[in-house]
């Protein structure tokens, strides 16, 4: 393999931290989104829950587990972000790209 000149190690270097810096960025986007997500979803849920609960009373132990249900895939759907943000944040595939297309 033939070394790389001092422009192309430059060059690698800055692509690298330009692509940790948008990784970074998309990161706390995506976790962000993912919190704002389900805090609204627990938000409304709770609120209907509540609603049903007051026009229905015998109905409550039935919608409570129904609420606990959709309670675990509202958390679900946020942790399958979190797991995608942590594999952009220690396995970034587009950093192994820009490696790729220098040699390395």
């Amino acid at each position: 393999m033939d070394a790389l000149s001092p422009e192309a190690i430059n060059l690698l270097a800055t692509l690298t931290a330009d692509i940790q810096k948008t990784t970074a960025i998309a990161v706390a986007i995506l976790i962000s989104c993912g919190a704002i997500g389900t805090a609204l979803g627990f938000g409304i849920l709770g609120g209907k829950f509540l609603e049903s609960a007051a026009r229905q009373p015998e109905t409550v132990p039935m919608l409570q587990i129904k609420m606990f249900i959709i309670a675990g895939l509202l958390d679900a759907v946020s942790m399958i972000g979190v797991g995608i943000a942590l594999l952009f944040t220690f396995a970034n595939p587009f950093i192994g790209a820009v490696r790729a297309a220098f040699g390395l």
